[in-house]
């Protein structure tokens, strides 16, 4: 069964950092893009970040450019996302997921699946 647990949100003042976690199971983990999104209350859930199979390349939202960074430990199963400079509106529940198909972009939500249940970054001002 394909499964991916998100870890290491919580509540951050402005300015402030953290780093999330994403561990996979279930698919072979190195043979998949992976991405993460956010989902903001009353907002739908959009791209922040994607990497290859290998971690060569990465691709990032604009609104995260220079404040983000995505990488993966293919030995560990894990993605994470360093989270830095944060500010009030960086608040949400994060989310990671496998890239499942490959008709568009990375950029595209719909190319992913198998969600986890994501965790929350609340930034305080």
């Amino acid at each position: 069964q394909v499964h991916v647990v998100e870890s290491g949100g919580g509540l951050v003042q402005a300015g402030g950092s953290l780093r999330l976690s994403c561990a996979a199971s279930g698919r072979t983990f190195s043979s998949y893009g992976m991405g993460w999104f956010r989902q903001a209350p009353g907002k739908e859930r959009e791209f922040v970040a994607a990497i290859n199979w290998s971690g060569s390349l990465t691709y990032y939202a604009d609104s995260v450019k220079g404040r983000f960074a995505i990488s993966r430990d293919n030995a560990k199963n894990t993605v994470y996302l360093q989270i830095n400079s944060l500010k009030p509106e960086d608040t949400a529940v994060y989310y990671c997921a496998f890239r499942l198909r490959y008709t568009n972009s990375y950029y595209d939500i719909n190319e992913y699946g198998s969600w986890g249940q994501g965790t929350q970054v609340t930034v305080s001002s």
